[in-house]
């Protein structure tokens, strides 16, 4: 895309978010009164009556009619919600004695008509899929799966926090995805909470498929931009592409060095329905960056993304009248060498050196610009030096993402569009804090 399609592209996004402002900002709402909430005590008893199970701790009283089975987990959920809530009091920097007798009512469902019969599932409440809540109070179906049941029980709990506690009326994406980001969690080898906003492993999470989900929609085309993440309504909310892309922008705003202090910030203030503007004013907040941002993200997401390691250099650079050496370290993610290409201009580039991904044992693994082939990355060995541009409309449709032109130790390629080059040490996101050593690259334009 040329200099005028650029600036075409940033009005629009601006124009879009100018848009997006105006359709969702309105008065705040304010938090539950104590008149509000579900009187607790009361509906323990009436679980009680019902010959239903209670599961019990500080912040949590479970209603259940599934059976006692050995392994299940279930009986450790009451004590992990109260782990959980000391994350969330920590995320939000609320003082846990101002909770005081702060406590919620969870039912997790086998049967409905059970709950129903003893007056735990009123009639006005929707025919929820999976999970619902109300204000201090939540209901989830059974899952098979422990880890999959623990994370639904945690995401409706974080609704009835962010609900009773910080008074959220936000628009939807943040709703959702904050109790998307606050319930993702992994187990220690004690079994205690430990928040992974971004999990490490698949096998923190089984199930959850969020990551997997946005790099289908990738793969297909169909990843939202973030415009359209921030305008989605609740109607249309209830798919896993939804959630995920929700849970993808809370994580942008709450873990990339552009935005953490500034989003967390904000995260303690009101949280009503003019959150977005709240976004937009933010101190140096640009729509365009952040857009870009969201893209590259999705792009690259994968589990373990490292924010720090990760977040992208976008200035746009300086032509390439001649020869330029460039350092590229390993335990990065794209860097921008600072060289601006002309779209269709050609130039070579060539490495030297060796960087060094971890240890496998007691072996160090040790790479030359070519890579290794003891294990692949997105169909190519890891620690290949990957030569690529950012573009706008890839030719293949879908979002705007990084486009590989060439790889390896030397390599001759054509630009894609006018703007920067971007160069990388291929490893998985998880892999990079390991990383060490850097590769000297010689780029010269072929004439």
């Amino acid at each position: 895309m040329g200099e005028l399609g650029t600036m075409r592209a940033s009005r629009r996004l601006r124009a879009a978010w100018s848009w997006l402002l105006a359709m969702l900002t309105a008065a705040p709402a304010l938090p539950p009164t104590r008149a509000d909430l579900v009187d607790v005590a009361a509906a323990t008893a009436v679980a009680r009556r019902g010959g239903l199970r209670l599961l019990e701790s500080r912040r949590l009283v479970l209603v259940t009619d599934r059976p006692p089975r050995d392994g299940d987990g279930v009986e450790d959920l009451p004590r992990i919600f109260d782990e959980a809530v000391a994350a969330w009091c920590d995320h939000y920097s609320v003082k846990p004695d101002a909770l005081a007798d702060w406590r919620c009512l969870g039912c997790l469902v086998v049967d409905r008509e059970r709950f129903r019969a003893a007056g735990l599932l009123p009639p006005e409440i929707p025919a929820f899929v999976n999970g619902f809540c109300d204000r201090n109070r939540f209901w989830l179906m059974d899952q098979p799966n422990p880890a999959y049941r623990r994370h639904l029980l945690l995401h409706e709990g974080a609704h009835a926090f962010t609900l009773t506690v910080r008074g959220l009326a936000t628009p939807v994406w943040y709703n959702e995805g904050i109790a998307e980001y606050l319930a993702t969690h992994r187990l220690d080898d004690a079994g205690r909470f430990v928040p992974t906003p971004i999990p490490a492993r698949a096998d923190d999470v089984e199930q959850l498929g969020r990551i997997e989900r946005i790099r289908e929609l990738r793969a297909a085309g169909g990843v939202p931009a973030l415009a359209d993440v921030l305008a989605v309504q609740p109607a249309v909310h209830h798919d896993i592409a939804a959630y995920a892309s929700s849970w993808a922008a809370v994580a942008l705003f709450r873990g990339h060095p552009a935005y953490a202090a500034s989003f967390a910030e904000l995260e303690r203030g009101r949280l009503g329905s003019d959150f977005n503007e709240r976004v937009a004013a933010m101190p140096g907040f640009d729509a365009a960056r952040a857009a870009r941002d969201f893209d590259a993200l999705t792009d690259d997401l994968d589990y373990g993304y490292d924010f720090g390691r990760s977040a992208i250099d976008w200035s746009p650079g300086r032509p390439l009248d001649g020869p330029v050496r460039v350092a590229v370290r390993a335990g990065r993610g794209w860097h921008n060498t600072g060289i601006r290409l002309r779209a269709a201009s050609r130039c070579r580039l060539r490495a030297e050196g060796r960087c060094t991904l971890g240890r496998i044992a007691d072996t160090t693994i040790e790479t030359e610009a070519d890579g290794v082939s003891l294990d692949w990355y997105r169909g190519r060995p890891i620690g290949r030096l990957l030569a690529a541009q950012w573009v706008e409309a890839p030719p293949q449709g879908g979002r705007p993402r990084f486009v590989v032109l060439g790889e390896g130790a030397a390599a001759a390629i054509t630009a894609a569009v006018d703007g920067p080059l971007f160069l990388r040490v291929n490893e998985p996101p998880a892999d990079l804090a390991d990383d060490a050593g850097e590769f000297t690259v010689d780029i010269s334009p072929d004439r």
